[in-house]
């Protein structure tokens, strides 16, 4: 085998895990196509002023002309699910906003895969040539994802922290040439109550969370604690008329998302084993590392690892 090829091997093997998290989003992407749009998309989607106060408060602005925004959401892409919550133009800004229940470390490369399409999509559109010798104008990013899980990742329940893509880089004593920088704001009740205020429909979107999680705290089941949690939220005028028109909807959205959620995290811990296999197997063939080499990287018995290429042979 020529060097180059026993490189090419080697860089394969560090980003087995990459290539299995990726095989198992496109075999959970039958059960995300079904999934209704997010319940915190659905709302800023369609209330578009209210969407230029999320803006104002995080940009400290004071815009008031929903129309001079420009919506560039990606609603599919090469990559299957890789889909953005929301995507805008507004003021020379591209911004970018995603919602999380769960922190995910690889938020920095999906927004990086997020900029480029919508680069690519900025320059297509205005038919422009990257091999011009005019300098492309291009909007400046924003990377925001706004967390309302109830893991304390930020640490000592922070309001807001940041995620860097640098820090996924290997052999990066030297620095980046690349980077993208990911804001995460902490939307549980309770927290970022200024950008609340500033934002009423974030702040009662927080509350209708909360009010769930409480009667689902107190051994209720997950649809009757959210419908609960609706009319509730009815009663008491926080997001009195949407719940009013789309109750149904919403615990459709809300029961899909947690079947979604719960088939992605199964799927994707067998994706990351098929995946790292997939690499191994043809690294011990080709004589680059042995078996039991092999096996204790994936963490499985030699006779495990023998068996799995056995069925590959």
């Amino acid at each position: 085998m020529g060097y180059q090829e026993a490189e090419a091997k080697k860089r394969a093997l560090a980003e087995s895990e990459t290539c299995g998290e990726m095989q198992a989003e496109k075999d959970a992407a039958g059960v995300r196509r079904q999934v209704k749009d997010r319940l915190f998309r659905h709302l800023f989607t369609h209330d578009t002023e209210a969407l230029l106060k999320l803006y104002n408060a995080l940009n400290k602005t004071e815009y008031s002309d929903p129309s001079e925004m420009k919506i560039v959401t990606i609603e599919g892409a090469v990559y299957i699910v890789m889909k953005n919550d929301l995507a805008f133009i507004m003021a020379g800004t591209l911004s970018l906003y995603e919602h999380q229940s769960t922190m995910n470390g690889n938020l920095p490369v999906r927004f990086m895969i997020y900029l480029a399409e919508e680069y690519q999509k900025i320059i297509q559109s205005a038919k422009l040539s990257l091999y011009g010798s005019s300098r492309i104008v291009l909007p400046s990013p924003r990377c925001v994802v706004f967390y309302n899980g109830e893991e304390d990742v930020g640490g000592d329940a922070a309001d807001e922290w940041e995620i860097s893509l640098s820090e996924a880089f290997e052999g990066s004593a030297w620095g980046s040439d690349v980077e993208v920088k990911v804001h995460v704001l902490n939307i549980n009740w309770g927290h970022n109550r200024e950008l609340m205020e500033k934002c009423p429909l974030l702040g009662q979107y927080s509350q209708f969370v909360a009010i769930g999680r409480k009667y689902m705290a107190e051994g209720t089941e997950i649809r009757e604690a959210y419908a609960k949690a609706i009319d509730y939220c009815i009663e008491h005028n926080i997001l009195k008329r949407f719940f009013k028109d789309n109750k149904a909807e919403v615990l459709g959205m809300i029961l899909e998302e947690f079947d979604a959620e719960k088939y992605e995290r199964t799927i994707r811990e067998e994706g990351k084993e098929m995946g790292a296999l997939s690499v191994m197997i043809p690294l011990v063939r080709d004589g680059i590392l042995t078996v039991s080499e092999a096996a204790q990287r994936m963490s499985m018995p030699e006779k495990a690892f023998r068996a799995a290429m056995a069925k590959e042979s």
